[in-house]
């Protein structure tokens, strides 16, 4: 019963903290799409991955992204399978179609480090999104040897459809157009990381909400962000909310919801499961 009343309470506290914010910034990590479905191992890894977990010996996708594979063929096999599972397909639950019925009608902003697109696909719109460490769906120069990146969904669907035996026919391996090299997935690993033209207007689009929405009734709004990369929304939130008496900061994240002493009067710290709470703040059943 009392954990019952902390959830309902703490729930209320952010239905209400949703209400009267004058504006909605979003900070969403992998939790936010791991509440969905879109989880790397045990039963979807082998739904999608059995036979390169045989042949290879990893038990999960993240391990297989980092696997040294002899062949391009191979590699582009694993990953454009990957990409088509986590990024062109739906998550199996409807997190994210949840969270924007929460904010569609709000002045809001995402920001993320995931790179699956779940955002737009559930209807957020694209102008209102900050996607900082890539996109599946991307392709960029390897080099890279110039600052471009290229929709891969044709090249990466036709790579699913005509592997065989875990490997890709020769002539799909994507190479640059500028330079003829081997193409990479547009994602933040190392300084080899394209920000292209829509990066750049992105993050001066997020900087300029940010920048209006200084004071007022603003909520910080953490989803399922972890400690990889602390510095990119975490934070960044804890300090923007220090700096401004009527912000709140809300996190929500299974076990790892926590927040500085000093913004503790403007915090709300549900250590919940995500899509538990959105059911909740849209109509839906509490913790089962």
């Amino acid at each position: 019963m009392k954990f019952m009343q902390d959830f309902s309470v703490q729930t209320d506290r952010l239905r209400a903290a949703l209400a009267s914010a004058e504006a909605v910034v979003i900070g969403a990590g992998a939790g936010l799409s791991a509440a969905a479905g879109f989880t790397y191992s045990g039963e979807r890894f082998e739904k999608y991955f059995s036979d390169f977990g045989e042949k290879y010996g990893f038990r999960d996708m993240y391990a297989g992204g980092f696997y040294p594979y002899k062949t391009p063929e191979e590699f582009w096999a694993f990953w454009s399978r990957y990409i088509f599972v986590n990024r062109f397909c739906d998550p199996p639950m409807p997190v994210y179609q949840a969270l924007f019925r929460l904010v569609e009608e709000k002045d809001y902003f995402v920001v993320t480090t995931n790179v699956d697109h779940c955002f737009q696909k559930a209807g957020f719109e694209k102008k209102r999104l900050f996607y900082t460490q890539g996109d599946y769906g991307l392709f960029q120069c390897s080099v890279p040897c110039h600052n471009r990146t290229y929709d891969n969904e044709e090249a990466i669907r036709r790579m699913v459809a005509e592997q065989r035996d875990m490997r890709i026919p020769s002539e799909l391996i994507p190479r640059c157009p500028v330079c003829g090299r081997p193409m990479a997935v547009n994602l933040r690993a190392d300084n080899t990381f394209v920000q292209d033209a829509g990066w750049d207007a992105a993050c001066a689009r997020y900087e300029a909400f940010l920048n209006a929405h200084r004071h007022g009734n603003i909520l910080y709004l953490e989803l399922g962000v972890g400690y990889n990369t602390p510095a990119i929304i975490k934070y960044p939130f804890w300090r923007l909310t220090a700096q401004n008496r009527e912000a709140i900061y809300a996190c929500i994240n299974d076990g790892e919801a926590l927040c500085p002493p000093q913004i503790e009067a403007q915090s709300i710290c549900m250590n919940e499961d995500i899509g538990c709470v959105l059911r909740r703040l849209t109509g839906g059943t509490g913790p089962s």
